[in-house]
């Protein structure tokens, strides 16, 4: 501590590290050298320079504690940075103000002088750090503040500024902090900040009065009151407020909220002309972040809804991309994460409906809802020209239904898939009611194998849709208070595992989600060795343009690489367990001036303490949290890598890559191909015609014998192991083979070996010309 406080403040003291120590440092040690950094200016030299981007550093990554003499010395280093800096982080007063452990400070002085430069300025960001540090301020400083920030900011911004101006320093500081927590100087937020913000009574209450007029300017937009004017339904202030009006109201989780948010989503996500902009793309994506922090199946539902019916071309993508992360939120919230209503479906899960002499049945499948129409008991192809004219608006009422339960299931599937990390257990009645016995969720429950806790620490797996394995009975007869949670088969033995992919495949049960055939990677020797990283998939050649997409797709944040200074790597990012392990996949451009090749690197874990992120060795990590992560990047380097491109085969010097792992050792994915493939080809009129041989399937067809690698889908030709290129066109399965799961390389391998063992039939002179040469 001496020695850094003299890097900071000495410029003749002179050493090689100090910061070494700052790890060690206590949060209030933190707090008193967080002043000492911030007065460090452009004259400082190169070594209290260097000291204060690594004290502020630490304050990114944990919370700082502040005595109330520190609190001070942070109030007046910002004023003493004003003539230099021309600016002052105002976010830095309010932290400090958070984070007193004593009795606040007499700030008056230092938050008139801070007040009245932002004034002068016309300085108005930060507003509301600038009404907080006001509020101390004190002498009008406060009411000239308000005026300001509510000149056209737009009537939602006004009506709040009038209510935020009476609140108390502390609760400006909670807002402050709320809107401040993706700056640059921004500590690790209060674990608890938008729980203490919902419970101040009168935002809350403006949370609502807020969302309300919100939408009642969209629907005004929507019935031609307002001018409409393309992502102008709203200022920007005002979907700032607007977002945290939504944070608010859903971490309260009103009831009046869905209905609400069913009316205002629509309304700013489709021009009331057949313009494909949007009254406020802004607020749409404002919401989805809150959704973000503080999902509810409702707003989830919703927000997949409006999805199908937006016109731009840009934002469907962008909403699949954060709707990742809202999934892996909601699977984190427990308390919400079930709920679905029935939507006045009956037990059986049918709703049905009568259009004069039709009848409507609208029926929950494992593929979704289906609409059909009958008359006198005698099914028809769709819905009558009668009904179309007479009952217009049934017809359309059912169909949106349709989409809407469709939207509702897929959200709850992604949600417990979500939570595999977060390990999510729920009480067993409430499952057994509200999931496993409720009219819509039970088709997806129903096809998912689940463990109930029968005794401390004794676990009993079941399929409800399907019963147990042989020798068990239904769901078990446990308390109501008894957990439950998703079964996984890394918690499993393999004889177990195999039991339930035999009885899937046996029963034709494709589950929602990947879960008996889900891989598990295991922590192996070599990663111990190492300790901290590993390098199972590091030295693969990708294409890095697919490899961006489906860090996107999946939840990932990574900077698009680039040739410019320190632009040609970077590390790909995911949070888990409900925040609380990090996992980090580093990656770089592979050829100078090929933007389209990256090769991959290490594989690291972080896990969070006291605010922030510390590096973890590998054998620390949760093995359900190793092996999820383990299984995404075995996804983005089998997916994206050249071994996987038939077309790469004279491309030059990474032939030999292509080469070594288009026929190389399986991955956990491959292998879990072999164990579907075991299953499903006995059951083809080809299967005499097939045999598998360790990472190969082999297909005795007339013409020759092939070998298609599970891996890659690579297809060498016997004896001399001649590589045939065929590009087959890829794509979901058509249905005529029943598969487990959906996986592009499964159809992929099947597609070729139904096309190898009638070899005799194959008219494509490209394919045809390579067997006979190698014949």
């Amino acid at each position: 501590m001496t020695r850094l406080t003299r890097a900071l403040t000495d410029p003749e003291f002179e050493t090689d590290a100090p910061y070494a120590e700052l790890p060690r440092l206590s949060d209030v040690q933190l707090g008193s050298l967080l002043p000492l950094a911030y007065r460090v200016g452009a004259t400082g030299t190169p070594t209290m320079t260097r000291v204060r981007f690594a004290v502020e550093g630490e304050g990114r990554e944990r919370p700082a504690r502040y005595t109330p003499e520190a609190c001070r010395a942070m109030f007046d280093a910002l004023v003493a940075q004003l003539e230099e800096r021309d600016a002052a982080d105002l976010g830095r007063a309010v932290a400090s103000l958070l984070r007193c452990t004593g009795p606040r400070p007499d700030l008056a002085v230092p938050s008139r002088a801070l007040v009245a430069f932002r004034l002068e300025k016309d300085d108005l960001r930060q507003p509301y750090a600038l009404l907080a540090v006001a509020a101390l301020a004190g002498d009008g400083s406060l009411r000239e503040v308000r005026e300001r920030l509510g000149r056209g900011g737009g009537p939602i911004a006004v009506d709040e500024s009038g209510l935020v101006a009476g609140l108390a320093p502390d609760e400006l500081a909670l807002l402050s902090e709320a809107a401040e927590r993706d700056g640059y100087g921004a500590p690790p937020p209060l674990p608890d900040l938008w729980r203490r913000i919902a419970d101040i009574p009168a935002y809350a209450a403006f949370a609502r009065r807020a969302l309300e007029a919100a939408t009642e300017r969209a629907e005004a937009i929507q019935a031609g009151r307002i001018p409409y004017k393309a992502d102008g339904a709203y200022t920007d202030r005002e979907v700032a407020v607007l977002g945290c009006a939504a944070r608010v109201a859903l971490v309260r989780d009103e009831p009046w909220l869905p209905d609400l948010l069913d009316r205002l989503l629509p309304a700013v996500t489709v021009a009331p002309t057949t313009a494909k902009t949007l009254p406020s793309q802004a607020l749409l994506y404002e919401l989805v972040r809150a959704a973000q922090e503080h999902p509810t199946p409702e707003l989830v539902t919703a927000i997949r809804t409006v999805r199908t019916s937006v016109r731009h071309a840009g934002v469907p993508k962008t909403l699949d991309r954060m709707l990742k992360k809202v999934d892996a939120a909601l699977a984190a919230r427990t308390d919400v994460a079930l709920r679905l209503p029935t939507l006045g479906f009956d037990a059986d899960g049918v709703l049905r409906r009568t259009a004069g002499d039709h009848r409507a049945l609208v029926t929950v499948t494992d593929s979704g809802a289906v609409l059909t129409w009958s008359k006198d008991g005698r099914p028809l192809r769709g819905a009558p020209a009668a009904v179309r004219r007479d009952h217009g608006g049934l017809v359309k009422e059912l169909r949106e239904l349709v989409k809407r339960v469709g939207v509702q299931l897929g959200t709850l599937a992604r949600a417990l898939e979500a939570g595999f990390t977060v390990d999510a257990v729920h009480p067993y009645g409430r499952w057994r009611t509200e999931l496993a016995g409720h009219p819509l969720a039970r088709s997806v429950v129903g096809r998912l194998i689940w463990e109930v806790e029968v005794a401390p620490g004794e676990w009993q797996a079941v399929l409800p849709g399907a019963g147990a394995l042989p020798g068990a009975g239904g769901l078990p007869d446990a308390p109501d208070g008894s957990s439950v949670r998703l079964w996984h088969p890394i918690r499993s033995d393999p004889g177990t595992v195999r039991a339930w992919r035999d009885l899937l495949t046996e029963r034709r049960i494709r589950q929602p989600f990947k879960q008996a055939f889900r891989e598990i990677y295991l922590l192996t020797p070599a990663e111990r060795e190492t300790g901290v990283y590993s390098h199972r998939f590091a030295a693969h050649l990708v294409h890095y343009r697919r490899m961006f997409a489906l860090f996107r797709a999946r939840g990932w944040t990574s900077r698009l690489l680039g040739f410019w200074d320190g632009g040609d790597q970077d590390e790909a990012v995911c949070t888990l367990a409900a925040g609380e392990w990090q996992v980090r996949f580093a990656h770089s451009l592979a050829t100078a001036g090929d933007e389209d090749l990256a090769t991959t690197d290490q594989v690291r874990f972080d896990r969070r303490a006291a605010g922030g992120w510390r590096e973890a060795p590998l054998a620390d990590v949760p093995p359900l949290v190793f092996s999820e992560a383990m299984r995404d990047v075995d996804l983005f380097v089998g997916v994206t890598s050249i071994a996987a491109d038939p077309d790469w085969t004279d491309r030059g010097a990474e032939r030999e890559y292509w080469q070594r792992a288009g026929f190389g050792e399986l991955t956990a994915s491959a292998e879990v191909r072999r164990e579907a493939l075991r299953r499903i080809v006995p059951r083809l009129a080809i299967a005499d015609r097939c045999s598998f041989d360790g990472r190969w399937m082999v297909v005795s067809g007339d013409l020759g014998t092939y070998r298609i690698h599970l891996g890659s889908a690579n297809v060498l030709m016997e004896p001399d192991d001649a590589y045939l290129c065929i590009v087959a066109s890829r794509g979901r399965s058509d249905g005529e083979v029943f598969l487990p799961f959906e996986d592009e390389r499964l159809s992929l391998i099947l597609s070729k070996a139904l096309l190898l063992a009638g070899d005799s039939g194959i008219t494509d002179p490209g394919i045809l010309g390579q067997i006979k040469r190698g014949a």
